[in-house]
Parts: structure tokens; sequence; C-alpha cells
């Protein structure tokens, strides 16, 4: 409980600093927000492999491991199908008109260069690593996910000899090190909620999170909303856990999703709040939150099916229910694996109508509201990778967490 007064003061105190519009307090909060988001990305990166590796070499040859893996996957379907789902009654019952053909094409020009022309072939391709180096200088979190894995799986088939432990028990070590700088780093996190919440807070105040497409935002932001308070606590409470206690452990996280903008980036401080708040078994919530940061995206889901349809309806495309419930299906498929990093939906999305020749020139007038879309997102993401944690915690035990 204090600790939630002492955020959400932060979070107001934030508010304010960023409304009263002082340009050089929003540049000092800014570079400090910045400073808070490169560092939880530093940590970020170790983080998953660490995690990985030291779960999977103790866990690797366990039938444990094939269970909590086959539930992870199982539940992390589930959800982003029914975010998708949600995104696409909302689109049918709220039908956003077309945006007039001279606004679409004033869109074109703020579409980033040469994005529109990669495929989703590269996205994949991007995955797959060449080298040991480049992954984890690029951030790529599913190529760190894969060699992680690799690595980790290889130390608990491997047979033990003196070296084998010596190398395990130094990645233990290096694990402890880093979850230290990790607490620290949380200790001092209501520091950067004032610095996010005034960033945010000029933003908006500066206009760049307005804009004119009413329909369209309402669909994408009603769907977060209801998947975030009404669907993923159904999906808790039909586990036999209370949605609001699990919500109440995992809010640093959501939290900081929230202002962050990367589920990758956050998942230092959801793995802190999993195991110490909500008491997730460690080797579930090492295991379980990288892959779901990595495969776990509901609002990404949502965003790629609400997004593809209004910018194919304005392009002309006859979106019958046959079609619709075909790119609902490309929507979960495209969402999993995109890495947990700021715009990655945005991008994917942008490349998916580039390869179907859609009017792209949408994703310009979309791009300045992205901001607050985005921000959603990813704590809706963080909120469902926790909830999938915490439903796999209890189904793959019998008793109770500690």
């Amino acid at each position: 409980m204090k600790n939630i007064i002492i955020w959400t003061s932060a979070l107001i105190v934030g508010t304010i600093l960023g409304w009263l519009g002082i340009e050089w307090l929003n540049g000092l909060l800014g570079f400090i927000a910045t400073v808070y988001t490169r560092l939880f990305q530093f940590v970020a990166v170790p983080t998953i492999a660490l995690a990985i590796i030291t779960t999977l070499s103790s866990l690797g040859g366990q039938k444990e491991t094939g269970r909590i893996f086959l539930h992870t996957i199982t539940w992390t379907l589930l959800t982003t199908f029914a975010a998708a789902a949600v995104g696409l009654v909302l689109y049918l019952l709220i039908s956003p008109e077309n945006l007039p053909a001279e606004v679409v094409a004033t869109g074109q020009s703020d579409v980033p260069e040469n994005l529109g022309e990669l495929s989703y072939y590269d996205h994949i391709l991007s995955v797959i690593p060449n080298n040991v180096i480049d992954p984890f200088a690029k951030g790529n979190v599913l190529s760190i996910l894969l060699i992680s894995a690799a690595i980790g799986l290889a130390l608990a088939f491997i047979k033990k000899s003196e070296n084998v432990e010596v190398l395990i028990k130094g990645i233990l070590g290096l694990q402890e090190v880093l979850y230290t700088l990790i607490r620290a780093l949380i200790w001092t996190l209501p520091l950067g909620i004032v610095a996010f919440a005034a960033q945010l807070s000029a933003q908006v105040s500066a206009g760049v999170a307005v804009g004119s497409l009413g329909q369209y935002v309402a669909v994408i932001l009603g769907g977060n909303l209801i998947q975030f308070f009404v669907v993923l606590p159904l999906f808790l409470l039909a586990r036999g856990l209370n949605p609001l206690k699990v919500l109440k452990a995992m809010s640093p996280a959501v939290l900081m999703a929230l202002f962050t903008k990367s589920s990758a980036a956050t998942l230092p401080v959801t793995m802190q709040s999993a195991e110490e708040r909500q008491k997730v078994r460690p080797e579930v919530a090492r295991f379980v939150l990288p892959i779901c940061t990595t495969i776990n995206m509901n609002g990404c889901a949502a965003f790629i099916l609400v997004t593809s349809l209004y910018v194919m309806q304005n392009g002309g495309t006859i979106l019958d229910l046959p079609t619709m419930f075909l790119w609902l299906l490309i929507a979960v498929i495209s969402a999993i694996g995109n890495a947990g990093v700021p715009m990655g939906c945005y991008f994917l999305t942008l490349s998916l109508m580039a390869g179907v020749g859609a009017p792209i020139g949408i994703m310009g007038i979309i791009l300045p509201i992205f901001t607050i879309i985005d921000m959603v997102e990813t704590a809706e993401n963080v909120w469902s990778d926790s909830c999938v944690c915490a439903i796999v915690n209890k189904s793959t035990y019998r008793v109770s967490p500690r």
C-alpha cells in the first residue's frame, strides 16, 4: 500500500509539472525519463538471456519444463485471440467511416522512409541470428530468446563436469548481480514516474497526441480497455485467481510499461514484481515472462487487425466476414514474435499493408496519435504477461504459491 501511494503521488506530481509547460523543467524531466528508459533497456537484454539460460539449465531435462512451456503457449494464444476478437467485434459495432482521399494523400509524407518496402519475411529473417553479438547489440528480443534457449538446453543435457558446473555457477552469480541492480532501479522508480508523467502531460498539452480519427481510436482503445479490465480478469477468475490481487502485485510493471512503451524494457520490473510481490516461483517467472515478452502481444494483435481493416477499407477492399476472420488469424500470427519494443506493431502493420498494396498514407495519419495507443497497448501486453504467468504458476503446481 505504501508503494502504491508513493507511485500515485509521483504520477500526480509529474502530470502537474508537465501541464505547467515550463520549458527548462520539461527539458530536465524529459532527460530523466530518457535516462530511466535507457537504464531499463540496458538491464532488459541480460535479464532475458540469463533468466532463460539459468532456468532451462536446471529444468531443461525435466518433464516439468514441457508442462510449463505448453501452458504458457496455450494461455498466450487464448489471450491473444481474445484481444483480436474483441477488436473485431468493436470494429463491426462502431464501423469507422472512410477518410477523405485528400487526407489520405497528405499522410503519405509522414510514413517513415523505406519501411513501407519491407516485407514480413524480412521481419522473420531478422530473428535468425548470423552471429552472437549482433542480437545483443541491437536488442533483438526474439533472437536473444532463441540463443539463450539453445544455450540453456545445451547446459541441461550436456554431460556434467567440473567445467560445466563452474560455468553454471558463474552465470547464476551474474544473475544475482543483475537482480541487485534491478532492485536499485526499482527503488528509485518514483523519480522516473514523475519524469515519465511530466513528459506525457507536456506532449498532450502541446497537441502531439491529438488526432481526428475518433472512431478508429475508439475501436483501438476501447478494445484494449475491455481486454484489460474484463477479458483478462475473467481468465484469472476461471483459474481461481483474484484479479485485483494480481493487478495490485503487478502494478509497478504495468505502470512502467505504460510510460516506457516497451514490454522488453519493462521485463526486469515484471519479473521482480512477479517473484517478490505476486510470489510466483522463480523457475516459473524466469521462464514464462521472457517468453511472454516476446510472443504474448495482446495489444499488438488487436492493433494489427483493426488498423489493417481500417486501411484496407479506405483502399476500397470489400471487408466481408471471411476476409475479416482471415485477417484475425494473420494479426495473431504476426503479433507473435513481434519484438517488445516501442512502435514495433506500427512498423509491422505498415509492412503488411505495403505488401497487400493498401493506401499506407493512412499510417502516416495514425502516426501522431500512436504515442497514446502504444502506451495503452504496452500496458495491456505486460498485464497479459502477468496474467499468463500467474495462471501457469497455479496450473503447473498442485500446491499453493509460497
